[in-house]
């Protein structure tokens, strides 16, 4: 029992302290609004894509993939999408409101905290499993996302312009570049290889550095309701379905806790944009960023320490 709480704290705080030097820079006032904003593009353009490129560039896919999971992850997702949808239709009368808590309960922080869950677990060699789902999970969100947040404001949705923008996502480039560099008849050379894996070996700390960093609290007198209401969804129901669901298709070791990763982080810090970019109700996206990155340090540890206990990694 013991050695599964160190597991599980091993997985987690290191996470969270990352979060807090956020905090604290946020606080000590060491960067402006405007110099987190353009750091946090700098780190989504250039870090991710290097992070990527490196992670598929240099797996070792002998270990084996199981594809099996790809599609469980997609399908368990675009589940969650239209049960969050029919949610908020049912819970929330303002489409404004419904936009935001739909996006809160399906779309995770998975990108930013995928990888550093099961890389703190399971070492830098299983970065290639959540590195692959990153690839099949962030265009269901981007396509879901605008999908929802067009309905509730009455927009019209357009699939070809969402599928473009998704191909220039430079996670999404990274990956693809990586896998065509490996078609190569002969090896990236080491000085030019090596920078870029620095670079995406800062990724992860950089990011939830400027995380922490960005947050912003809010008013919450007037959502209150529906902000727990996600914040409840999110990461209490959503990865207790998901995860049993896993559990009993048979996914294990470094798979299921990529499922964690996906199902029981907090929302996503881009609902926030996405929200006050399309007519939600950007106050109760913002909220719900702040309140589900702060309790999932007590949820995520719960999740990781109690499916550890049941063997399932």
């Amino acid at each position: 029992m013991f050695s599964n709480f160190v597991v599980a704290v091993s997985a987690v705080i290191p996470i969270f302290v990352l979060i807090g030097i956020g905090l604290f820079v946020k606080r000590a006032k060491l960067m402006t609004p405007e110099e987190l904003k353009h750091t946090n593009r700098m780190v989504f353009r250039v870090f991710f894509f290097c992070m990527m490129f490196a992670n598929i560039y240099r797996a070792d896919f002998e270990d084996g993939f199981d594809p099996s999971l790809v599609v469980f992850g997609m399908t368990a997702v675009t589940l969650l999408f239209l049960a969050s949808m029919a949610f908020a239709v049912w819970f929330e009368k303002d489409n404004r409101k419904r936009g935001s808590i739909a996006q809160a309960i399906f779309r995770s922080n998975f990108v930013i905290l995928g990888i550093p869950i099961v890389v703190n677990i399971f070492g830098e060699e299983a970065a290639l499993i959540p590195t692959m789902m990153i690839a099949a999970i962030v265009p269901l969100y981007n396509i879901f996302a605008v999908f929802e947040l067009e309905m509730f404001r009455g927009g019209k949705f357009q699939l070809v312009p969402i599928l473009i923008r998704v191909l220039k996502n430079p996670m999404i480039d990274g990956i693809i570049l990586g896998a065509l560099c490996r078609l190569l008849p002969f090896p990236i050379p080491d000085p030019i290889l090596k920078p870029i894996a620095q670079v995406g070996a800062a990724t992860t700390p950089v990011a939830l550095i400027i995380l922490g960093a960005s947050f912003e609290k809010g008013g919450i007198a007037d959502s209150r309701r529906d902000l727990w209401a996600s914040t409840i969804a999110r990461l209490i129901v959503a990865p207790a379905i998901m995860l049993t669901a896993a559990a009993l298709l048979g996914f294990r070791g470094a798979e299921f806790v990529t499922l964690i990763a996906i199902f029981a982080t907090p929302c996503a810090v881009a609902s926030y944009a996405m929200a006050q970019q399309m007519g939600a109700d950007a106050a109760l996206a913002g909220n719900c960023v702040v309140f589900t990155s702060a309790l999932s340090a007590f949820t995520m540890f719960g999740w990781v320490f109690v499916t550890k206990t049941l063997g399932l990694f």
